[in-house]
């Protein structure tokens, strides 16, 4: 560490749920390829040119299944013809004929609106056309079901090049300098089949390159790659659902008392999710980022077994931990104790918090902002910090954690003006050094004795239990556990067929349906995750060889709000 210099760590936590219904079902929701092709690229590109930055990267493993999925499910329809296994890729391609239906029609037109207007469809002036034509979008650039003219009279020809114009504008901008994605959209209209299958070809080579290109930033020790548990569960709730209790004690909780024999379920996903994580990058991660920064004592004892070096959570758990450790003096009070690594008594485990401010001004503030106004208002934060923390600031490490890929879909050109400058900013710095969690666990670390369970939301588990529909969530989840254990108890299933109902069930253990339940969330986001869910938990049954619950047919949660960045981020400032 170099001496009268800042430490600072950006973490970048790329994540997606399982999108497919069943282990090898259909692709239910396409985000996994459109973040590929849009952020998880671009992110690469940024590091890519500027080899001074230095940054973590913290991957899902179920994510990185899931790019490797799509790229051969790509290959194989380029070099063979095969149909893939997502509907909208393969109305794009031509497998899949455009609907007749009026209702699909109209659905589809809905799907190819999924994006934020402003930045995704109006600098595109062919694509807004497209949706003008029939009355589709007003002025905001909110999707419209009133249309101008019958459905049924709109071409198959226009279908296309709606398709087209949606996967074009979901392109990021290392990907927008192409030839090929230029000549489309010189282009603008009448895509032929020719057209798509370049279209096709480019997004292959992306989803293809993508684990190689951060495997090579971490082997030239640009980048450091950590994971999250393999179908990111929320681990301390699996192990033991009285841990809401120290930030939420008067919450209700499931009917269910526990999750049956949860702790070796965490235990389950961590340990798979090192096998996957080695299997792409050939190292075996120093870090876990635990799910949502859901900490707990039983939690980084887990990590302690598992030889994990490093885990980190949010500035809410941070504070209430520092209460129940008995830490409530200036420090906390000013945040200056907040910048430093923590140990856990008998512990090997460095616990990394994350500064919710500054991490939440690129996550919902500087998304309007002039980049260079941004960056030097960001830059400007940290050198005030290295002022305050004065003599002592080498020892010290500001922790900036955020989502890799839901903020720049609101910035100008998916954030490269942004992002471009503040990495030469941060890189150049004389004042900033930065730093991955691995080389900031060097550290001296301050004694937490202990830790009051949380997530990086709000300090708490709020987003995931507590409530109604997501405590339903957790009854439905823990009645298809018991059922699981029954079976296999029995001994009725062979080694196989044990293996894939492990993993079935560990889809429906991930945290992405919980934080999707409640009415405070968009309603086609919370429909689209909860019929996942009963869908993920039916098949479950099926692989058991048990009847599901008839309440499983029927909807959960309704959800009906505007949530802030379409509800995929929560802000804690």
């Amino acid at each position: 560490m170099a001496n009268g210099q800042l430490n600072v760590v950006l973490c970048w936590h790329m994540h997606q749920p399982w999108y497919r219904n069943g282990l090898d079902g259909e692709y239910r929701l396409p985000w996994v390829y459109l973040h590929g092709i849009k952020d998880y690229s671009d992110m690469a590109a940024h590091l890519e040119k500027q080899s001074r930055m230095r940054c973590v990267v913290n991957f899902a493993p179920v994510l990185l299944e899931q790019i490797d999925d799509y790229a051969q499910q790509l290959s194989a329809f380029l070099q063979e013809g095969t149909p893939m296994q997502d509907r909208l890729l393969n109305l794009l391609a031509g497998v899949e004929d455009v609907p007749l239906d009026k209702v699909a029609r109209a659905e589809l037109i809905a799907e190819c609106q999924r994006c934020h207007a402003p930045t995704m469809i109006h600098p595109h002036p062919a694509f807004q056309r497209l949706f003008k034509m029939i009355g589709a979008t007003d002025e905001s650039g909110v999707g419209s079901k009133h249309f101008r003219c019958s459905l049924a009279y709109l071409s198959r020809q226009y279908f296309l090049d709606l398709l087209t114009w949606y996967h074009l504008a979901w392109m990021g901008q290392s990907l927008q300098d192409l030839p090929i994605i230029q000549r489309l959209m010189q282009q603008g209209s009448e895509f032929s089949a020719a057209d798509r299958h370049d279209l096709l070809s480019v997004m292959r080579e992306c989803l293809s390159g993508l684990i190689p290109r951060y495997r090579k930033l971490a082997e030239r020790g640009q980048v450091e790659l950590s994971m999250t548990p393999y179908m990111h569960p929320i681990v301390p709730l699996l192990n033991n659902f009285q841990n809401l209790r120290c930030s939420l004690p008067d919450a209700p909780v499931p009917e269910a008392s526990s999750y049956p024999d949860g702790e070796a379920r965490s235990r389950w996903h961590l340990q798979q999710g090192i096998d996957v994580f080695q299997r792409y990058f050939g190292l075996k991660p120093q870090g876990v980022w635990l799910s949502e920064g859901g900490i707990s004592s039983d939690a980084v004892q887990l990590l302690d077994t598992l030889g994990i070096r490093w885990t980190a959570s949010g500035e809410g758990v941070w504070r209430n931990s520092c209460r129940l450790s008995g830490y409530d003096g200036e420090d906390e009070h000013s945040k200056r104790s907040l910048f430093m690594p923590y140990q856990q008594p008998d512990s090997k485990v460095r616990l990394f918090f994350r500064d919710d401010g500054l991490s939440d001004l690129i996550g919902f503030k500087y998304s309007d902002w002039h980049a260079r106004d941004a960056v030097a208002d960001f830059v400007q934060h940290l050198e005030n910090i290295a002022v305050f923390l004065n003599h002592n600031v080498s020892n010290q490490v500001v922790s900036i954690i955020l989502d890799g890929e839901n903020a720049w879909e609101y910035y100008p050109k998916n954030g490269v003006y942004f992002l471009d400058a503040l990495y030469a900013a941060l890189s150049h710095s004389d004042q900033i050094k930065m730093v991955t969690f691995a080389q900031a666990s060097q550290l001296p670390t301050r004694p937490l004795p202990a830790i009051c369970a949380g997530s990086w939301v709000y300090g708490s588990f709020s987003t995931w239990i507590g409530s109604t529909d997501k405590n339903r969530g957790w009854d439905y989840l823990a009645a298809a556990k018991v059922a699981f254990d029954e079976v296999m108890a029995a001994g009725t299933l062979d080694k196989q067929q044990q293996e894939l109902a492990s993993r079935q069930l560990g889809i429906c253990e991930g945290s992405d349906w919980f934080w999707w339940f409640g009415d405070y969330n968009p309603a086609d986001s919370v429909r689209d995750f909860e019929r996942l869910f009963r869908q993920q938990l039916r098949k479950l049954y099926e692989m058991l060889g048990v009847d599901a619950p008839a309440y499983l047919d029927k909807p959960m949660s309704q959800g009906g709000a505007a949530a802030e960045n379409a509800g995929t981020m929560r802000r804690n400032t």
